[in-house]
C-alpha cells in the first residue's frame, strides 16, 4: 500500500512537472544561446562533461540519431540520445542506453532549472528542456551523447554542445518563417552548428545547399565528406547493403527501418562515425550489425496495425513526403488490388498543398482531419487546398474518428498510411494502444 502511494505521489509530482514545462510554451520559439548558456551555467556547464554529436538537417536526423545510438549501445559505448519532437510521451526525447529517462529524475530536474533560484531565467520549452538532457547526460556519465538539432541549427539551443563530429543529413525548405525562404537561406542556418576543426558529414542534397555548407566547412578549417563521392552504399536485391567509406567497408546490411532512405540515413551515421567517435576507436561489423538490425524510431514509416496494414510516417514537407510515397508505391502495388488510404493532418504553416500532391496520385482515399493543436489546419483548410483527383474525400474532427473511419473503409488487403504531422501519429498510437497522450499542445 505504501508503495502504491508513493507512486501515486511521483505520478503527480511527474504531472506537475509537465505542466511546468508545458506552461513555458507561452515564451514561444525564442532563436539564440544567451538563455541556454545562463541555464547551464546554473549547473557548472554539464555540457562540457561529455563528448557530443550533433545532427542537423531537414529529414532524416532523428532516425540517424537514433542508429547512431544503436550502433554504440552495441559497440558498449555508454551513450545519450537527445531528440525532439516526442510522439507520447515526453521522457521519449532524453534517453540512456535505448531507456528513457525516469520520471522521478525529470521532477528532479525541473525544480533544479525553475527560475525562482539564483541564476534563473526565464526560458522556453525547448531551451529547458535542452538543459535537462545535458545535465542528465552529465550525471549519468555518458561516454557520448547524440543530439538531434531541433530546428535550424545557429540558433537552436542545441548548438552550445561540444561536438566531435557534426552530421547534416540534407536541406529543403521547411520552417520557412524562422529560417528563410531559400534553400540557401536554410542551409546557411544549419551549416551553424559547424565548429572550428570538428569533422562535418554531408548527406545528400541539392547543389547550392551542399555550396552553403561546404563554405562553412572551410571557413572552420573543419575537415568534411559527402555522401555519394566520400562515402557510398550498394543496396543488393535482397534489400541488404554494403557501406564503403573513406577507411572502413561494412557489408551485408540491413536496417530494421523501412525505405530506401533509411539505407542512405544508415550511411550518414556510419560515416559520422567513422569520422568522429574516439579517435582511433574503429565500431566492429558485428556492433554494426546488431545496432542497426535492433534500431527502432516510432512513427517513421512504423507498422502499427497487421490486418489492414496501417503505416504511421511523421512526414510533413514535400520532400518527405517523395521518400513516403516511394515507399508506398512498392507496398500498394505488391497486392493486384489493394487501396491506398491517406489519413492525414497538417499544421496550417506547411506546405499543405504540395505535400498533398504528391501523395494524391496514389491514394483512393483520403482522410482529412485535425489536432488538438492552435496551429493545426482545419479539416476544411486541409480539403480546400487539396488538387483535384478521383480520390474519395472525408473529413472527421478528431484523430479517434478518422481510425475509425479508416478502419470501416479498409479491406482486410488495404494499405492505410497516417501522414502529415508527427502529432497526429502520436495521437493515432494513442488511441490504438491506449497509451496516455501527452503532446505538447502551445
Amino acid at each position: 500500500m505504501a508503495g502504491k502511494a508513493k507512486a501515486d505521489v511521483m505520478s503527480q509530482s511527474y504531472g506537475a512537472s509537465l505542466a511546468y514545462l508545458y506552461g513555458l510554451q507561452s515564451h514561444g520559439v525564442k532563436l539564440g544561446l544567451e538563455t541556454i548558456r545562463k541555464l547551464l551555467a546554473k549547473c557548472n556547464h554539464p555540457e562540457r562533461k561529455f563528448a557530443a554529436l550533433h545532427i542537423g538537417g531537414t529529414n532524416g536526423k532523428g532516425s540517424t540519431a537514433a542508429m547512431i545510438s544503436s550502433i554504440l549501445c552495441a559497440a558498449n559505448v555508454r551513450v545519450g540520445l537527445y531528440t525532439s519532437p516526442h510522439l507520447i510521451d515526453f521522457r521519449e526525447r532524453i534517453q540512456v542506453q535505448g531507456e528513457q529517462i525516469p520520471e522521478s529524475r525529470v521532477v528532479d530536474l525541473v525544480q533544479r532549472f525553475q527560475p525562482g533560484s539564483k541564476g534563473g531565467a526565464t526560458s522556453t520549452f525547448f531551451e529547458t528542456t535542452t538543459a535537462i538532457a545535458f545535465q542528465y547526460f552529465a550525471e549519468e556519465k555518458v561516454d557520448v551523447a547524440v543530439i538531434e538539432v531541433g530546428m535550424g541549427g545557429r540558433f537552436d539551443a542545441t548548438n552550445v554542445c561540444q561536438p566531435s563530429g557534426v552530421l547534416i543529413t540534407n536541406v529543403a525548405l521547411d520552417h520557412q518563417a524562422y529560417l528563410g525562404e531559400t534553400l540557401e537561406a536554410i542551409a546557411y542556418e544549419k551549416a551553424g552548428i559547424i565548429k572550428t576543426g570538428v569533422p562535418v558529414v554531408m548527406g545528400p542534397m541539392e547543389t547550392i545547399a551542399h555550396n552553403v555548407i561546404q563554405k562553412r566547412a572551410q571557413d572552420e578549417q573543419a575537415p568534411y565528406i559527402q555522401f555519394g563521392s566520400d562515402f557510398v552504399i550498394e543496396i543488393q536485391k535482397n534489400g541488404a547493403f554494403d557501406y564503403h567509406g573513406p577507411a572502413q567497408r561494412y557489408l551485408g546490411l540491413v536496417c530494421a527501418l523501412n525505405g530506401v532512405h533509411q539505407c542512405v540515413n544508415a550511411a550518414c551515421a556510419l560515416a559520422l562515425l567513422e569520422q568522429s567517435v574516439m579517435p582511433g576507436r574503429i565500431i566492429s561489423q558485428q556492433s554494426v550489425i546488431e545496432g542497426l538490425g535492433h534500431v527502432s524510431w516510432e512513427g517513421r514509416l512504423e507498422t502499427v496495425k497487421a490486418h489492414p496494414l496501417m503505416i504511421c510516417d511523421g512526414a510533413h514537407n514535400p520532400s518527405a513526403a517523395n521518400e513516403l510515397v516511394e515507399y508506398l508505391r512498392a507496398i500498394v502495388l505488391a497486392v493486384p488490388g489493394r487501396r491506398l488510404i491517406i489519413m492525414v493532418a497538417m499544421m496550417r504553416d506547411k506546405q499543405i498543398e504540395a505535400f498533398l500532391s504528391t501523395l494524391l496520385p496514389l491514394a483512393q482515399t483520403i482522410i482529412c482531419t485535425q489536432i488538438d493543436h492552435p496551429r493545426s489546419a482545419t479539416v476544411e483548410e486541409l480539403q480546400s487546398q487539396l488538387p483535384t483527383s478521383g480520390a474519395s474525400v472525408y473529413g472527421v474532427r478528431t484523430p479517434t474518428e478518422a481510425v475509425v473511419l479508416a478502419n470501416q473503409l479498409a479491406d482486410e488487403n488495404d494499405v492505410i498510411c497516417v501522414t502529415g504531422s508527427l502529432f497526429l501519429v502520436g495521437a493515432v498510437k494513442s488511441v490504438l494502444t491506449g497509451s496516455p497522450y501527452a503532446p505538447l499542445v502551445g
